[in-house]
């Protein structure tokens, strides 16, 4: 474990720099999720989040300009998988309900949620929120399943945002055309989201 000075991120709270590395305030002391470093100071531990591994993390880099996430937030994940970006999450917000269909990446999503007492995992497919209908209002949809039809499993789970909820979309442009250039199929999903929440 390395000590570093730690100078809260400017962009999000809850998300710190570490000599320079994006980090998030640990909230299961001493474990990892994906070989992250660990940095400690003044009695705290951070983790190191990276932007390469990290859609989200990658967004606030880049100057997410909204505070998607904050320590009073409930959170609704979709696309979970292995829960390493879900952690982090977890890390800042109150509540994240982690939905996950794959049965490989939702026997790790199970171990990493069994460490944090705020990850609460949902096997169960994002297309159907029906069967997740008891999650109840939250204040942040965040959406990152590789699925052609995004934009409509966004749509559909956003009956769970409370007014004046934030809803965020990891657009997977391969998966919804591989044919077209990806700034297409960002254009594209940008014009149906504008048109479905």
């Amino acid at each position: 474990m390395q000590t570093k000075n730690v100078v809260e991120h400017r962009v999000q709270k809850g998300v710190y720099l570490v000599d320079g590395q994006l980090a998030t305030l640990n909230a299961a002391p001493g474990k990892r999720v994906h070989g992250e470093q660990l940095f400690k100071r003044g009695g705290r531990e951070y983790r190191e989040w990276n932007p390469k591994q990290s859609k989200l993390a990658a967004a606030i880099v880049k100057g997410l300009k909204t505070p998607a996430i904050q320590p009073t937030s409930i959170v609704l994940y979709l696309g979970a998988a292995n829960g390493a970006t879900a952690s982090h999450v977890s890390d800042i917000a109150r509540v994240v309900y982690c939905v996950e269909f794959s049965a490989r990446a939702a026997r790790d999503l199970l171990r990493v949620c069994s460490q944090r007492e705020n990850m609460v995992p949902i096997v169960a497919d994002a297309r159907k929120p029906g069967e997740y209908g008891d999650v109840g209002e939250v204040d942040v949809v965040f959406e990152d399943v590789a699925d052609p039809e995004q934009a409509r499993i966004l749509k559909e789970n956003a009956r769970f945002l409370r007014k004046g909820g934030l809803a965020l979309l990891a657009v997977k442009a391969a998966c919804i055309d591989s044919s077209k250039p990806p700034k297409k199929m960002f254009e594209r999903s940008q014009k149906r989201i504008g048109g479905l929440i």
